[in-house]
């Protein structure tokens, strides 16, 4: 149970460091992870008592 444990561990991390290396490396191959910007507009009635 222990070794299993470790190992299910030391996937995580690298799983992260996998994360993290495509977050810095990404951009160069290719992936953009800009967000889409968009502008929207809409009427308000402001209602003076």
């Amino acid at each position: 149970m222990g070794r299993l444990l470790k190992y299910l561990f030391i996937l995580c991390v690298l799983g992260a460091v996998a994360l993290i290396v495509y977050a810095y490396v990404g951009p160069f191959l290719g992936a953009d992870f800009s967000p889409q910007s968009e502008q929207i507009r809409q009427k308000v009635t402001l209602d003076a008592l």
